[in-house]
């Protein structure tokens, strides 16, 4: 497989990289709007707070979702991208994702953009804790629910951690153990804002590369398509590599219409070569 104008425009270049949920399809996770995608509706930061049953409904479905996440594997992109940070070839992830499979394939220069699964926080109080200590007070309010759960057939899990479950009226939330308030993912929802640190974390490390790559992500939240247009306002080069179109094809350089995994797993057998004489 070859792609000479994307190996040709990135060559010698530090590469800035955004990522979004097409980078993690290779690994069984789902997109929201790649062309294969079933339709899906991600949830909102209003219906969260406002509706109890939705939130009873949401919660039971990621005491199960979040586990399947926890479990999945990076593919050969994620390990691609490794590689080209460790050749000095990457300088940093972007990533939209919030499954943490850059960081489990090596990648150390991660912005996770939207937050990860693994992570809960209280809207109240702001307490944190881990996914794992809340899955164990779940667990312990609705004995053997995900045991009956599976029992009953495959699971689909979406990009969030949300999975499919069809009866959920009797799951038992929890409440902060802090405060009793409210407790949420540590994930930004549609609704809400990227933390302004993470935000300029992320203009950084535009900022310090000559090129920013875009992998599996259809730019179609602003969230993400604001480094493109912040890139192209620099003078940097954009490439897209993507399966169908995506808000940002117009300002690209270079558009790949294909996978992440095979265009990345070429870029890491190219590129290193040149890496050698970056300086970082």
């Amino acid at each position: 497989m070859e792609a000479p104008e994307l190996v040709s425009l990135l060559q010698g270049r530090r590469i800035a990289v955004l990522t979004g949920a097409g980078m993690s399809t290779d690994s069984g996770i789902p997109d929201y709007r790649g062309p294969d995608s079933p339709p899906s509706n991600p949830m909102t930061i209003r219906q969260f707070t406002s509706d109890p049953a939705f939130r009873q409904r949401y919660w039971a479905r990621n005491h199960l979702g979040w586990r399947h996440m926890d479990q999945t594997l990076p593919n050969a992109g994620h390990r691609a991208l490794a590689a080209l940070e460790r050749a000095g070839v990457v300088t940093g992830v972007i990533t939209q994702n919030v499954d943490l499979l850059h960081t489990k394939a090596g990648s150390e220069v991660v912005v996770n953009l939207h937050g990860t699964y693994a992570q809960v926080i209280c809207l109240d109080c702001g307490y944190t804790m881990s996914r794992t200590l809340l899955a164990e007070m779940l667990e312990a309010a609705n004995p053997g629910f995900a045991d009956r759960a599976a029992a009953l057939g495959g699971i689909a899990v979406a990009p969030d951690a949300d999975a499919v479950v069809a009866d959920t009226s009797s799951f038992r939330i929890v409440d902060c153990p802090r405060c009793g308030g409210m407790l949420k993912p540590d994930i930004v929802y549609f609704g809400e804002s990227v933390p302004k640190q993470r935000v300029e974390d992320a203009y950084a490390l535009v900022d310090a590369a000559d090129a920013l790559l875009v992998a599996g992500s259809s730019l179609t939240v602003y969230s993400g398509f604001r480094f493109v247009r912040h890139a192209v306002a620099a003078g940097l080069p954009v490439a897209i590599i993507n399966r169908g179109r995506t808000r940002g094809d117009e300002l690209a350089t270079v558009k790949i219409d294909n996978g992440c995994s095979p265009m990345l797993a070429l870029l890491a057998d190219e590129l290193p070569a040149a890496g050698a004489s970056l300086t970082r």
